[in-house]
């Protein structure tokens, strides 16, 4: 039948009208960017530590000048400038083990830097839990130290950011001592941020510190919380981790071959909902992607802010793309920030005659990088110094965890040694404990350093003793002979032995040192080192060799 021209007319019109409400239609959205800034290990590390060694392609060395509140609050702002939607967070070990400017005071210049740099959240490490449970809760709420009292020159009033603890828990309640997690919004899309620090926190700190606490598998933890944040809408889930791994190449920023250690196994077991994991605790820098996500690592003491970018389907609320790049805090591409120059004025004033005491020289640097043999110049110089202050308990050898020295000496103004120096090579105040151990109880000991690639398991020796081990051996049979002036160690014999009190408690793995029979108290770690510089006057490290390494 023919159809009328105002039929055709209608027809026509609505074609037209469809075609352009088709042409109309949006694009897709484009990803929304989340800048994920990160940091690790910063272990108080208000001042810039020893320079950043950048080892080249070619073998070559350069030190950079790198650290320091002052330039990381410059990095930080820097970084995020014109970037809307960002967050600053941690992977634990941001207090203990640190510098006298930041411990004299119990930690809290630190967590006062921090909060005004802006960090947001931070998963606990095993140093947080040092000075027990209390005072880490302390640390986050705020308040004067029960005992001491408040030391700084402000009221401490706590952490501005959020510590996260999903596998700490208080075996009183049955819950986390710390959140799980938290969840921040970006243009109304939730992302998720689990935090947690590694099971074997408890073998890295005193009993004290961990009692009432149980440490879960990390996996499990994280798998635990990812359902509960994705009923609260986040699909975009990221872990911060206190627990990590070992690239082949060392101090190599964005390096990933051949990546080893605990990090692995826990990624095959977590969730594939998880999006990008910031690890921690192995004071490496690494960059990965790790069966399709991102893993990352940024050194130690502040030396590195990582620089995360996230694109978020809007629609999804999932990652759909990742990028990253370690950034070297250079002392001469980030200058000082104003507000943190002022806020650690105060503390560096209260701080000065102690950290300024001068007690000697030294004729060169001491590194504690260790060679191939495991063995470094600064275990050794402290090895040595335990043993001279204990020769009154009958030591014979004294033994240092390595992971215990937290850097060498470094050379300068003309040698001078302060208290400050040695400080921040021995921070924990540990006390030292001479005990008696047979012959075979010292090899079973040297052979327990070989069960793991944990770079803590290495013992520093004193000047006397000495052992060879075989790298080409099952670890737990590496260790071949041992020595004490000369004679092979007689498996009956006891021989008095010296350690600090963390090792004879059994730290680090070390069981057999809690063991040992009739101990004896000696002076602090640092008083017996200071003790030892004195003596000499002008310091000059021991020489190398001690340890012998086959293969």
């Amino acid at each position: 039948m023919k159809k009328s021209l105002c039929s055709i007319r209608a027809i026509g019109m609505a074609a037209l009208a469809a075609l352009l409400a088709a042409c109309a239609t949006p694009p897709p959205a484009e990803p929304l960017r989340v800048q994920v800034l990160a940091l690790n290990d910063f272990h108080g590390n208000l001042l810039p530590p020893q320079p950043f060694r950048l080892y080249k392609s070619d073998g070559s060395e350069e030190r950079i000048a790198v650290g320091g509140a002052e330039a990381l609050a410059t990095a930080v702002k820097q970084l995020r400038a014109g970037k809307p939607h960002h967050v600053f967070v941690a992977a634990g070990d941001l207090i203990g083990g640190s510098p006298l400017l930041s411990a004299l005071f119990r930690d809290e210049p630190t967590l006062e830097s921090l909060s005004a740099m802006g960090l947001h959240f931070s998963a606990v490490g095993n140093h947080e839990f040092d000075l027990g449970r209390d005072e880490l809760l302390r640390r986050q709420r705020g308040g004067c130290h029960p005992v001491e009292g408040c030391k700084g020159p402000q009221p401490f009033t706590g952490a501005k950011f959020r510590y996260l603890a999903a596998s700490t828990i208080d075996e009183a309640t049955g819950q986390p001592l710390l959140p799980a997690y938290a969840i921040k919004h970006f243009d109304g899309i939730p992302v998720g941020f689990i935090g947690l620090t590694l099971k074997g926190t408890p073998q890295l700190v005193m009993p004290s510190g961990v009692a009432g606490l149980r440490f879960e598998d990390e996996a499990e933890a994280i798998n635990r919380a990812v359902p509960e944040l994705r009923k609260q809408g986040a699909e975009t889930i990221v872990v911060l981790i206190h627990e990590g791994g070992y690239p082949v190449v060392r101090n190599a920023p964005d390096a990933c071959d051949g990546l080893s250690g605990p990090i692995l196994d826990i990624l095959q077991r977590m969730d594939r909902a998880v999006d990008l994991v910031v690890t921690g605790h192995t004071h490496r820098a690494y960059n990965c992607v790790i069966d399709g996500r991102r893993v990352t690592s940024g050194d130690r003491f502040g030396t590195i802010l990582t620089d995360i970018e996230l694109r978020i389907d809007r629609r999804t609320r999932d990652v759909v793309a990742t990028e990253a790049r370690n950034v070297l805090v250079r002392l001469d591409q980030f200058a000082k920030d104003p507000e943190q120059t002022q806020l650690l004025a105060g503390y560096i004033e209260r701080a000065r005659p102690l950290r300024e005491r001068v007690i000697g020289r030294t004729a060169a640097e001491v590194r504690a990088e260790r060679d191939a043999t495991g063995a470094s110049a600064m275990g050794g110089l402290i090895a040595d110094a335990q043993l001279e202050a204990t020769r009154s308990a009958g030591a014979e050898i004294a033994f240092m965890n390595t992971c215990g020295i937290r850097s060498g000496l470094a050379y300068r103004e003309g040698g001078v040694l302060r208290f400050e120096d040695l400080y921040t090579a021995q921070p924990f105040g540990n006390q030292l404990i001479t005990v008696s151990l047979t012959g075979a109880e010292l090899m079973g000991l040297l052979r327990r350093q070989y069960r793991s690639q944990q770079s803590c398991n290495q013992l520093q020796v004193s000047r006397g003793f000495s052992y060879t081990w075989d790298a080409s051996r099952p670890a737990e049979d590496r260790v071949l002979q041992a020595s004490l002036n000369g004679e092979p160690l007689q498996a009956t014999r006891e021989y008095r032995v010296t350690i600090n009190n963390f090792m004879h408690l059994g730290g680090d793995g070390f069981v057999e040192f809690a063991r040992g029979r009739q101990p004896v108290t000696g002076p602090l770690d640092v008083d017996a080192l200071e003790a030892l510089v004195k003596t000499q006057g002008t310091l000059q490290a021991p020489p190398l060799g001690r340890i012998k390494r086959l293969n």
